[in-house]
C-alpha cells in the first residue's frame, strides 16, 4: 500500500502545508486506491476526480507562491455519504424516485470542510432511505464488507465504511439515526464518531432531517485522534439549522483518563452478544483500569424498552412516515408493494418496505407509544445524569461481527445497541478492537455525557493505542 494511505487526517494536511508531499501526490494516491478496490466494493458510487484534481492543483500553486495562513484540513481527501448534498453530485438517498436527481448546493458541513481546505473525491452508497443496517438500494446497487465480500459493510453510511477501511479516503462524513456511523464503522474496521445531538448542522441531507437532534451527522476516520480536527470544522450553528446549539467544547488532550469513571455493559437487554464481543468490552475496559480509572458495571432501570423507546420518539418527531420518505413527498402502498417484491415486480427493498409497512400499524398502540417516549426520555436524563462530565460508558455496537449479506434481517432487534444513544442524545465514539475468528473486525461504543465528546474520544484513543486500532483492509472476497 501506498504509505499516503496509511498517514493520519493531520498528518496529511501537515505534509502537504511543509511540502513533503504536494496536494496533487496526496489525491492520486486515493483516487489509485478506489479505483483499485471499488469494482468489488461498489463503495464510492459517483466520483468528482477531475474537479478534484483541479482543486488540488490550484492548492499546491497557493503554496508554491506562499500560502500564509493554510486552512487546518488543506488538501486532505474526503469523501461525502451520497445523503449529503455536494453541489452537482447525485443526491438521491438511495430512493429509486429520485434517480436522477442531483444536488444544487452544498450542504453547510460541505461549505465547512471546503472551506477548511479538504477536497471532495466523491459519493459514497446508503441504503434506500436510510433506515438499514445493510447497504443496498435500486439505483446503485450492494456495497460489500472489504474484510470478505460476502458480508455487509453495514449501514446506513456502509459506503464511507468500506472506502475508508480500505485507506482509499482519508476520512468521510456519515449520518447516524440509529446507528449509521457506528455500526458500518464497527463492521470495517475503522473509527466513527456520532457527536452529541443538535452539534452539527444536518442541512443538505437526504432524506431531510426533521428529527432534528436525534439525527446526526459526523466523522468517520481512520485514527482517533483525526475525529476532533473534522469536529471542530464542521460543529456550530447555522441559520438553515435551527435545532443546532453551540456547545462549550473541551480538547481531548485535556482530559484526565485516570481520573475518569468507566461505566461498562457487555450485554444490552434482549440481545444476545457473542464471546469475542464481551471480551472486546473487558478488554477496553482494562485499558482504561490500567490508566486509573475507575470502572464499575452499568445500572439502568428500563433499558429493556429502548427499542420500543428508539421507535416511539423517532415517530413522533418526525411529521410524516416512512412511506412518504420513500416516495420523496408521496406516500407509497407499502402493502402492495410487499406483494410485488417475492415476483421482482417492486422497485423498493426489503427492508425498506417493512419499515414503511410496519408503521401504519403504530397508531394502534398509542398509549403505549406515548409510554415509551415519556420512558425514553427519562432514560437520557438517568444516563445523563450518571455520566456528568467524567464519566464514559463502553458498550458492544453489535452482537458480532458483520454478519453475511441478508442475515441482519434474522436479528432486527440488535441495532438497539446503537439505537438507543440516538435517543438519548449522547456522543459516542465507535473504536476498532481486534478481529473476530471469521477474520472480521469488532469495535466497542464509547459513550460520554451530552457535549463531553472530548470525554469518549480520549477514551478511545487510550483503547486504540492499547490494541492497535485501524488496520488497512485489502477488500479480498
Amino acid at each position: 500500500m501506498n504509505p499516503i494511505l496509511k498517514l493520519s487526517v493531520l498528518d496529511l494536511a501537515k505534509s502537504i502545508r511543509e511540502g513533503t508531499y504536494t496536494a496533487r501526490q496526496v489525491l492520486d494516491a486515493h483516487i489509485q486506491r478506489i479505483e483499485e478496490v471499488n469494482p468489488v466494493l461498489n463503495a464510492v458510487v459517483a466520483d468528482r476526480f477531475v474537479s478534484a484534481r483541479l482543486e488540488a492543483d490550484k492548492i499546491d500553486d497557493q503554496i508554491r507562491e506562499g500560502l500564509e495562513h493554510p486552512p487546518p484540513l488543506l488538501g486532505v481527501p474526503c469523501t461525502m455519504k451520497e445523503f449529503i448534498s455536494v453541489a452537482g453530485q447525485p443526491h438521491t438517498g438511495g430512493l429509486h424516485v429520485r434517480k436522477d436527481v442531483k444536488a444544487t448546493e452544498d450542504a453547510v458541513l460541505v461549505q465547512r470542510l471546503k472551506e477548511a481546505g479538504a477536497i471532495i473525491l466523491g459519493s459514497t452508497n446508503a441504503p434506500e432511505g436510510g433506515l438499514w443496517m445493510e447497504t443496498v438500494n435500486t439505483v446503485y446497487g450492494r456495497t460489500n464488507n472489504p474484510w470478505n465480500l460476502r458480508h455487509t459493510s453495514g449501514g446506513s453510511s456502509g459506503g464511507e465504511g468500506a472506502i475508508i477501511s480500505t485507506g482509499g479516503s482519508a476520512f468521510g462524513i456519515g449520518s447516524d439515526v440509529g446507528g449509521s456511523i457506528r455500526i458500518p464503522a464497527a463492521f470495517c474496521g475503522i473509527v466513527g464518531h456520532k457527536p452529541s445531538g443538535a452539534m452539527v448542522p444536518h442541512h443538505g441531507h437526504q432524506p431531510p432531517g426533521h428529527v432534528g437532534p436525534y439525527l446526526v451527522v459526523g466523522p468517520m476516520t481512520k485514527y482517533v485522534r483525526d475525529i476532533w480536527p473534522i469536529l471542530s470544522v464542521i460543529r456550530g450553528p447555522s441559520p438553515l439549522d435551527p435545532h443546532v446549539t453551540p456547545f462549550d467544547m473541551h480538547h481531548p488532550e485535556q482530559v484526565d483518563v485516570s481520573k475518569l469513571r468507566v461505566f461498562y455493559l457487555d450485554k444490552p437487554p434482549l440481545t444476545s452478544p457473542r464471546a469475542e464481543v464481551k471480551e472486546t468490552l473487558s478488554l477496553a475496559a482494562e485499558s482504561l483500569r490500567r490508566r486509573g480509572a475507575t470502572v464499575v458495571p452499568l445500572k439502568l432501570k428500563n433499558l429493556k424498552y429502548a427499542m420500543e423507546m428508539w421507535s416511539s420518539i423517532l415517530q413522533e418527531a418526525q411529521p410524516h412516515g416512512y412511506d412518504v420518505i420513500l416516495g420523496d413527498g408521496t406516500p407509497i402502498a407499502a402493502g402492495w408493494e410487499l406483494l410485488k417484491w417475492p415476483f421482482v415486480k417492486s422497485k423498493y427493498t426489503l427492508p425498506a418496505l417493512l419499515v414503511a409497512w410496519g408503521e401504519r400499524y403504530a397508531a394502534l398502540f398509542k398509549k403505549r407509544s406515548e409510554r415509551m417516549i415519556r420512558l425514553g426520555h427519562e432514560l437520557s436524563n438517568e444516563l445523563n445524569t450518571l455520566l456528568g462530565d467524567d464519566g464514559v460508558l463502553l458498550y458492544p455496537p453489535y452482537t458480532r461481527a458483520a454478519p453475511r449479506h441478508h442475515r441482519a434481517l434474522l436479528t432486527p432487534i440488535d441495532p438497539v445497541c446503537t439505537a438507543v444513544f440516538n435517543i438519548t442524545k449522547n456522543p459516542v465514539t465507535q473504536v476498532p478492537l481486534g478481529m473476530s475468528a471469521q477474520g472480521l473486525p469488532l469495535g466497542v461504543q464509547v459513550v460520554s455525557g451530552i457535549g463531553n465528546d472530548h470525554l469518549c474520544i480520549a477514551a478511545a484513543e487510550v483503547i486504540e493505542t492499547d490494541h492497535g486500532g485501524w488496520q488497512p483492509s485489502m477488500a479480498q472476497s
